[in-house]
C-alpha cells in the first residue's frame, strides 16, 4: 500500500462530497447524485486500502461494504437495514445511469441521498 495513494483517495472522496453539495445547491441533481456515488466508492476504497493494503477493482458500493464489513462488523448495518440498502443501490445505479442512460434525478432524490450520505453513511464509515 502506498500512503500517498491512500491520501489521494481520501482527499478526492471528500472533494466529491463537497462538489455534490455544491451541485445540489445549484440544481444539478444528476451530477450531485453521481458525485455522491463517487464519494462513497472512494471512501470505501480508502478504508479498505489503509486496513488491508488493497481494495477490489469494482464500482459496487455494496461489494466494497461487504468486504469492509468482514474487517469491521459495524458497517454491516448499512447492508442489513432495508432502507439503507435501497439507498445504496440507488447510488450504485447512479454510476451506471450517469454514464450510459438518459436518466434524470429529481430534487427530492438528490436531497434524500445527500442527507443519507452525510448523516448515516459517512459517520458509520468514519468510525472504521
Amino acid at each position: 500500500m502506498s500512503s500517498e495513494e491512500a491520501e489521494i483517495l481520501r482527499v478526492r472522496a471528500e472533494e466529491f462530497l463537497l462538489n455534490a453539495e455544491r451541485l445540489f445547491n445549484e440544481g444539478f441533481y444528476d451530477l450531485c447524485v453521481f458525485n455522491l456515488e463517487q464519494f462513497c466508492q472512494l471512501v470505501l476504497k480508502y478504508k479498505l486500502l489503509i486496513k488491508t493494503g488493497a481494495y477490489p477493482r469494482t464500482h459496487s458500493i455494496v461489494r466494497l461494504l461487504r468486504d469492509l464489513s468482514m474487517i469491521h462488523q459495524e458497517v454491516s448495518e448499512l447492508l442489513t437495514r432495508e432502507e439503507y440498502l435501497i439507498l445504496l443501490t440507488k447510488l450504485e445505479d447512479a454510476y451506471i445511469s450517469a454514464r450510459y442512460f438518459p436518466r434524470r434525478h429529481e430534487n427530492v432524490e438528490a436531497r434524500v441521498l445527500l442527507r443519507f450520505v452525510k448523516e448515516v453513511f459517512k459517520p458509520i464509515v468514519e468510525r472504521v
